[in-house]
């Protein structure tokens, strides 16, 4: 609720209290969350501390120091934007004092003057000094420096100062570029590079940037990032068909040196929508209440695997569509294992449904159903019959009997496909998203907590969906965070993978 003051006097006594009301439920939950936040930062201090003494392998220890910098600094972050919409008083940051950048890094100077250098009274001022602010910039295999050189226009006759600002930066600041930061984050979670690595790449370049500096540049803009996740979240549930999948991911115990198993949900619009789009969700646990949470009051189709977590789902209203790839597998081990002839005889029959789907892969909805019903029905309901045939010629218990009942149990919902154009044959688009999750997941070794997990869902969200999209993610971010820091929060829209433009491009 925004009140002006000149609103203030014409207001009825009941409308003031509820002004008042509003305002003290807003800081009440501000209060609580930096109370929150603060708490979380002293463990994070402590547990960075204690870091040394705790049962790791090198490799280990060097991957919890640098997701602790990436937590305490995106936790800092956090508290200070919950701040600075209450006007604090000022507050004195220790902070080390930055080394200046190599002399010997190659430079570009970038001038910025003011539009105008006549004062308004009339006379033309005069430069009277400068200032220079250096920004380290990063291709690959190459630093340069970015030397930001601001003049300082004077005039003499009423001592007007004027002077170009300073440019919103994602890093208020800090020294990177935003080509830098798109640098740090893709090779950290597209191409699965530890900081630590990168420290070392970094420094056959000609300059060793410490790993808590880079794990504070990931936790910040990991922070400034998340707006553009949810709003990715809020788009893909505005669709009527999702795909669904989740995938294990160790998750660090600093307390013990273990590790147990968290997993990472996948989320995607469907792969007939015209959104591209997938996004991720870490969570510490495969309980189905993380999908009831993710998905809210969402009711559409919802394409998925037999996982007993989306069953409670689908109490509440949301259609199930079945996976017929998985129903397809289970026939394949089958017959990989003992050259089944029931198994033969059943690929063979889901072969030719997956060879109209062939066909038909870019006909519009309305014409893809008709040709299902026409062709591929028919095809089903024979194959349907058949295995229940077959069942009833087979023991109980065995690898074929299992095979047979998981396609009969769920055969409504692998047919669903049949009668709606726009749902897909199987839930093989969202298992291609989460794949390179899975590949990552080995240079990973765990996720360093459970904010470094979500942290690293939000930036593969981002990524991914670039991907989809064509985009190379390395432009894309470099652009959204330029583009981010002054971008109002009602067109953040527009930076999304599926509707970015370059800034080249957008009008």
């Amino acid at each position: 609720m925004v009140i002006s003051s000149e609103q203030l006097p014409h207001m009825s006594a009941d409308e003031l209290r509820e002004v008042v009301q509003s305002l003290l439920q807003t800081v009440t939950f501000k209060q609580a969350t930096i109370d929150k936040l603060t708490l979380e930062n002293a463990m994070l201090k402590r547990l960075k501390f204690a870091a040394q003494s705790e049962r790791f392998s090198a490799e280990q220890r060097s991957l919890l120091e640098e997701t602790l910098d990436e937590d305490l600094q995106a936790v800092s972050d956090e508290i200070e934007q919950l701040q600075s919409t209450d006007a604090p008083a000022p507050r004195v940051k220790e902070q080390p004092k930055r080394q200046p950048l190599p002399a010997n890094l190659p430079r570009v100077e970038i001038h910025h003057e003011p539009d105008a250098t006549t004062c308004a009274c009339g006379c033309q001022m005069r430069r009277i000094g400068e200032d220079v602010a250096e920004k380290l910039d990063y291709q690959p295999g190459v630093f340069s420096v970015e030397r930001h050189v601001r003049g300082k226009w004077a005039c003499a006759k009423c001592e007007t100062l004027i002077q170009a600002p300073v440019d919103a930066h994602i890093i208020d600041k800090g020294i990177p570029t935003t080509g830098l930061l798109a640098q740090v984050l893709v090779a950290k979670f597209a191409d699965h590079l530890p900081l630590y690595r990168q420290e070392a790449i970094f420094g056959r370049a000609g300059l060793a940037i410490a790993r808590s500096t880079l794990g504070a540049w990931v936790g910040s803009c990991g922070v400034q990032l998340q707006p553009l996740v949810d709003a990715l979240k809020a788009d893909i549930l505005q669709h009527s068909v999702i795909h669904a999948d989740e995938t294990p991911v160790q998750m660090l115990k600093p307390g013990n040196g273990k590790t147990h198993r968290a997993y990472l949900w996948a989320y995607a619009a469907g792969v007939f929508e015209d959104t591209k789009a997938v996004v991720y969700d870490f969570c510490e646990s495969r309980a189905g209440e993380n999908a009831k949470v993710f998905l809210g009051d969402w009711r559409g189709s919802l394409v998925c695997d037999d996982f007993s977590g989306y069953k409670q789902l689908m109490t509440q209203g949301v259609t199930e569509v079945g996976c017929l790839a998985h129903a397809r597998r289970k026939f394949f081990d089958l017959h990989a294992a003992n050259q089944s002839q029931i198994a033969h005889s059943a690929l063979e029959q889901i072969g030719r449904v997956y060879d109209i789907e062939r066909e038909i892969k870019e006909f519009n909805l309305d014409e893809r159903r008709r040709i299902r019903q026409e062709r591929s029905k028919p095809l089903l309901d024979a194959l349907h019959q058949w295995m229940v045939l077959n069942r009833q010629k087979v023991t109980d218990g065995t690898a074929t009997a299992k095979a047979l009942d998981y396609s009969l149990r769920r055969w409504g919902a692998l047919t669903r496909f049949l009668s709606d154009g726009q749902l897909p044959v199987d839930n093989n688009h969202i298992e291609n998203q989460i794949r390179p999750i899975a590949i990552g997941r080995n240079n990973w070794l765990f996720a360093g907590s459970l904010r470094a997990g979500k942290r690293g869902a939000a930036v593969m969200s981002l990524i991914q969906s670039a991907r989809l999209n064509g985009h190379d993610p390395y432009a894309y971010l470099k652009d959204v965070l330029t583009r981010l820091p002054t971008q109002r929060a009602s067109q953040i829209h527009e930076l999304l993978p599926h509707r970015w433009q370059p800034q080249s491009q957008a009008i």
